[in-house]
């Protein structure tokens, strides 16, 4: 069996929004996926043999980190990639001894989150008939 190298590092915004439209609204306009303060962010890539397979997007404002757009291509999906991503995230927030990490889940996908010690909020909202809710851990 062929060895996998998997590799992360910080992307641009033009290299996340493919993944974001094709993963989470691909029926949408790719217009749809992008952010109005996506240049102000961290984008990362988690590279399986070089290739794009998963991404996230780090926004940081007061001591406080909030990932969003976190997404791994369909046929890469439940290999660990994204928690591989997700660990390296909680990581770099750590070691920026930032205070807080928190998220939009999907509510059907707080149940991952919660792997990773964040903790579903009392804030829930729906957005184009989807149900969130915040979820959050503390450093």
């Amino acid at each position: 069996m062929k060895s996998k190298t998997i590799n992360i590092k910080q992307i641009t915004p033009s290299e996340v929004l493919p993944i974001r439209h094709k993963v989470m609204w691909p029926n949408m306009p790719i217009t749809y996926v992008s952010l109005k303060n996506d240049d102000e962010a961290r984008h990362f890539g988690l590279f399986l043999n070089g290739e794009i397979t998963s991404i996230i997007s780090l926004f940081i404002e007061n001591n406080e980190a909030q990932f969003r757009k976190f997404a791994t291509l369909i046929e890469f999906q439940g290999f660990g990639y994204g928690s591989i991503l997700l660990k390296h995230i909680i990581s770099l927030v750590q070691k920026e001894n930032l205070k807080k990490l928190w998220c939009n889940a999907r509510v059907e996908k707080s149940k991952f989150y919660e792997r990773f010690n964040l903790k579903t909020t009392n804030k829930k909202f729906v957005k184009d008939g989807i149900d969130y809710v915040i979820m959050e851990t503390y450093f």
